[in-house]
C-alpha cells in the first residue's frame, strides 16, 4: 500500500513541477464553457436549458485532453519500464496513476463548476447536484481513459486513436450526468441517475485497472 501512495505522490509532484501545463485541462474547461454565452446570447432561459450539457461535455473533453500525459511521459523517459519491473502489481500502478490524474484534472474541474454554473445561469439549488454528479462520474472518465491511454502508449499520433476508442465509452457517463442535472432542474429526485453514475464508476474501478495493465504489458514487451 505504501508503494501505491508513493506513486500518487510522485505524479502529484511531477504535475506541480510542470506548472501551467498541468492546468491546461482546467483552462480548456473554463474557456469552452465561457464561450457559449457569447455564442448563444445572454438569455438566461436558453443558457440554463443547455448549461448542464455544456458543462458536462466540457468536463469530458478536458479530461480527454489530459489523458496523453497519463503514461506517455513515463514511457518516453523509461520510468514506466522501471515501475512495471517492480514487484508491485501493474493494476495497482495504473490505479495510482489514475488517482493522481483525477486529483490534478477532475478535482479542479469540480471545484470550478459552481462558478461556471453561475455563468450559465443555472439555478443555485442545482449546484449541489452538479458538484455531486461530477464527483461521482469523473472517476469513470479517468479510469476508462486510462485503458485508452494504455492501449495507445508509444504510438505515433496515439491521441487521435485514443479519442476514437474512449469517446464512445464516455457516452453513458454523459447521459446520466446530464440526466441528474435535468432531474434536479425539474424539481425531481436525481438520486437514480447519481446511483447509476456511481455504478459506472465502480464498474470501471474493478475492470479498468486490469484492462490497462494488460495493455501496458503488451506495449512494453
Amino acid at each position: 500500500m505504501m508503494a501505491f501512495w508513493q506513486i500518487v505522490r510522485r505524479d502529484l509532484l511531477l504535475a506541480r513541477r510542470q506548472g501551467a501545463s498541468s492546468l491546461l485541462g482546467v483552462a480548456f474547461f473554463v474557456i469552452v464553457v465561457s464561450l457559449f454565452p457569447f455564442a448563444v446570447g445572454p438569455d438566461a432561459i436558453i443558457l440554463a436549458s443547455i448549461g448542464a450539457g455544456i458543462i458536462w461535455v466540457a468536463a469530458l473533453l478536458a479530461t480527454l485532453l489530459s489523458l496523453d500525459r497519463l503514461f506517455q511521459a513515463d514511457f518516453e523517459d523509461g520510468s514506466l519500464d522501471i515501475l512495471v519491473l517492480t514487484r508491485q502489481p501493474i493494476a495497482m500502478l495504473v490505479l495510482a496513476k489514475t488517482l493522481a490524474h483525477w486529483l490534478t484534472t477532475a478535482l479542479p474541474l469540480i471545484i470550478a463548476s459552481p462558478l461556471l454554473a453561475m455563468f450559465m445561469a443555472l439555478p443555485v439549488d442545482v449546484f449541489a447536484t452538479l458538484v455531486i454528479s461530477l464527483a461521482v462520474g469523473t472517476p469513470a472518465l479517468s479510469l476508462i481513459g486510462a485503458v485508452g491511454a494504455a492501449l495507445t502508449v508509444g504510438m505515433r499520433r496515439g491521441g487521435v486513436l485514443m479519442s476514437l476508442l474512449v469517446l464512445p465509452l464516455y457516452i453513458p457517463v454523459l447521459i446520466f450526468g446530464v440526466g441528474a442535472m435535468g432531474a434536479a432542474m425539474m424539481g425531481q429526485d436525481a438520486s437514480s441517475a447519481l446511483m447509476l453514475l456511481g455504478a459506472i464508476s465502480l464498474f470501471a474501478l474493478v475492470l479498468a485497472p486490469i484492462g490497462a495493465a494488460a495493455a501496458l504489458r503488451l506495449a512494453l514487451e
